[in-house]
């Protein structure tokens, strides 16, 4: 008789615990769908938004990840809740669980509640954008995500920064409206500054024909200081966003073979060796 009811309590214990493993597939299955619908109508909407408030690309996808960001907190949230619900444990319980973990996070974990609050102000007054070029706590790079609590930055050598958004005390944005290339260029004193000046502004004309990037100039505003063994000339362009260093380049090129072509010299350093 014992084994009977043994048996029969191992086959009840069997039966449902297949029950839970088939209901947390269908709960899996179902959190994955709605997490995919969910990031769909949020891209959607956000892509319907920017079109018909003429809302800068860079803004939609920010804030576009930071929905998503919250939406899935709030969808892992439920999930938990669901799950633990299953094994009869009392969800009220839990919901105020949460309500006391939210109160020692605002007690307790200020720099959590200051990182959030930070990050509201930033997108508020929309300091820095996803793909602008920033400089924020001494690290420089492009934006990629602006979250809740971290600002996601990836600089030029490929290196990603997580930086918590509390210490975002100054933002330097260098991708608003147009930027500036601006390029130094040295000749000797022997040199006549006219001729030299002429040489440069007929090679940055050529440039500025060939690079549809360059919106102004470029311009050779002239000497910009005079050093031990140099005159330093200065030019000046405007080009669109991101494109200033490729210009500087291309104007380097240029200039040092507009120089060389008219046999005016750059100077370098020569060494003097006087033999007694």
């Amino acid at each position: 008789m014992n084994e009977w009811l043994s048996t029969i309590d191992c086959s009840a214990w069997v039966s449902a615990a297949l029950i839970i493993a088939i209901q947390l597939i269908i709960i899996l299955i179902v959190f994955t769908i709605i997490k995919g619908i969910g990031k769909r109508i949020i891209s959607s909407s956000f892509e319907k938004m920017s079109q018909q408030r003429n809302m800068s690309p860079g803004r939609a996808k920010t804030l576009e990840k930071l929905a998503n960001n919250a939406f899935t907190y709030v969808l892992w949230f439920i999930l938990a809740t669901i799950i633990i619900g299953l094994f009869d444990y009392d969800v009220t319980a839990l919901i105020a669980g949460a309500g006391i973990v939210g109160l020692a996070i605002g007690f307790g974990a200020q720099g959590l509640v200051s990182d959030i609050v930070t990050g509201f102000f930033i997108l508020l007054e929309k300091q820095l954008e996803v793909e602008e070029y920033i400089t924020v706590a001494g690290i420089d790079g492009i934006v990629e995500e602006v979250g809740l609590r971290t600002t996601k930055i990836r600089g030029f050598d490929g290196t990603v920064h997580f930086i918590p958004n509390r210490n975002i005390e100054s933002v330097s944005n260098h991708s608003r409206s147009n930027m500036r290339a601006l390029v130094d260029i040295s000749i000797s004193y022997d040199e006549n500054i006219d001729e030299a000046i002429t040489v440069l502004q007929d090679a940055c004309n050529q440039v500025a024909m060939k690079l549809d990037t360059i919106t102004e100039g470029p311009n050779v505003i002239g000497v910009q200081s005079l050093g031990d063994s140099d005159v330093v000339i200065r030019i000046i362009a405007k080009t669109v966003n991101m494109e200033q260093w490729a210009v500087e380049r291309e104007l380097r090129q240029a200039m040092k073979e507009a120089l060389d072509k008219n046999n005016i010299e750059i100077p370098f350093p020569h060494q003097v060796y006087i033999q007694k």
